[in-house]
């Protein structure tokens, strides 16, 4: 079973585009062998499959028909719980890699509709005029409404080359415009460096892949051989990935031997994550900064920091995703991502459905005056509830993240005069 849980997920409900039934058998007995009602329930689930064979209009594959059941039954567990076929279990994969053959958007739901949350740059989609907000309403001419997160990445992935068609409805359009877009390689870089005036460093972490914690290491040699003097992390619209990987960067900003986050599962199994060597960042002034779409491994990061008074935290509250997922090889090659335990900051914190509250809030307002707002987990249906808090309900969001040219990114120019004032920055020059 250990060889199965090769990854420990801790992303967003958004994703990065860019005949078993012996196997269903086992996986459910196993988990219900303890309640022989159960088995009363399969029976139904059987007679149902008998009489669809038999009976249906049109012929139907025994095999359509239990993917479709594991679907059905993985998705009403929780946003973040997922069934894959054997491509959409390699696509995933991928992802945690950083290089696909895609079209390059970042796509979520926005009631029931599968909304773009932001073209990846200098992709066919962003070449081809695709933008924040655009709903899409077709696939290669299949409609979107009833499509999974996955099934529609499934279905824009491909090999490089080969075309996809997008139905495009764009605010101010009476219909939709179709947008042929030819897949490309995308590779998605997690991490960019630049040095900003006042000899600050700064680290932009998009996601957190495989290779984010080895490219990270390279971005803080190239800011440290340019004598930077503090540094601003910016984790802003990151949706999270790998539990692993935002360990490692977390390591890079921390003393040894510090509590990065812990996991609890059902039964109340406890582990811990410490960092395991000197960070190589570990002392100089730094600012974080979060937003509405900074989740999941973005807030175990943000959430040790801020625990740990290594860093001020700065924007607004996160996304609210406190949950850890496994990711279990099937079979027949296809894989179930199941929500297996809630994490915890270093001081004990659930963040599910709450985030990371800054310390510093700085709000962005929308081009109108009014505070823009996007999809946080507690807007999500069936999302998990957090037990050290009453759970409420979240209004309607808008799920497109505000996009701001540098010049008037408010939250990075109110980071830079922090650090250019040294104000409120006690307490992240000495760990305790």
């Amino acid at each position: 079973m250990n060889k199965r849980l090769k990854y420990l997920l801790v992303w967003a409900a958004f994703v990065v585009i860019t005949a078993s039934g012996v196997a269903v058998g086992r996986w459910t007995v196993k988990s219900v062998s303890a309640e022989s009602d159960t088995y009363q329930e399969l029976k139904l689930f059987t007679e149902v499959i008998s009489l669809v064979k038999s009976s249906y209009v049109e012929d139907v594959k025994i095999k359509d028909l239990i993917y479709g059941a594991i679907k059905g039954m993985v998705s009403s567990l929780d946003p973040h719980s997922a069934f894959m076929t054997p491509d959409m279990y390699k696509e995933m994969k991928v992802d945690t890699k950083g290089e696909f053959g895609g079209v390059g958007i970042q796509i979520g739901k926005k009631g029931g509709l599968l909304t773009v949350i932001a073209p990846i740059e200098d992709t066919p989609a962003y070449l081809a005029g695709i933008k924040a907000g655009d709903i899409i309403m077709k696939v290669n001419n299949e409609s979107t409404d009833k499509m999974t997160l996955m099934d529609a990445v499934n279905k824009m992935r491909g090999p490089r080359g080969t075309k996809v068609i997008l139905s495009i409805l764009r605010k101010g359009w009476t219909e939709p415009k179709d947008f042929p877009i030819s897949r490309e390689i995308i590779k998605v870089k997690s991490v960019k460096q630049k040095v900003l005036e006042g000899n600050i460093g700064y680290i932009k972490i998009s996601q957190f892949q495989e290779k984010t914690v080895q490219d990270l290491v390279k971005a803080i040699n190239v800011l440290k051989e340019k004598k930077i003097t503090s540094v601003i992390i910016d984790l802003r619209n990151d949706p999270g990935g790998l539990l692993q990987s935002a360990v490692g960067v977390a390591e890079q900003f921390l003393p040894s031997h510090k509590l990065v986050v812990y996991i609890k599962d059902r039964s109340g199994d406890k582990k811990d994550f410490y960092t395991e060597s000197e960070g190589k960042l570990d002392t100089l002034p730094m600012v974080v900064l979060v937003n509405e779409g900074s989740a999941s491994a973005s807030e175990i990061v943000a959430g040790a920091l801020k625990d740990w008074n290594r860093a001020v935290i700065l924007g607004v509250t996160t996304f609210g995703k406190g949950s850890v997922q496994s990711v279990l090889g099937l079979s027949d090659g296809s894989g179930l991502r199941l929500t297996t335990a809630r994490y915890y900051t270093p001081n004990g914190i659930s963040i599910q459905n709450t985030g990371i509250t800054p310390d510093i809030i700085v709000k962005i307002k929308s081009e109108n005056g009014k505070e823009h707002k996007v999809l946080r987990e507690k807007d999500l249906t069936g999302h998990l509830e957090n037990e050290q808090v009453e759970g409420k309900e979240g209004e309607e969001m808008d799920s497109t993240p505000l996009e701001l040219e540098e010049k008037d990114d408010t939250q990075l120019q109110r980071a830079i005069d922090i650090l250019k004032t040294g104000d409120m920055l006690k307490k992240s020059n000495k760990t305790s």
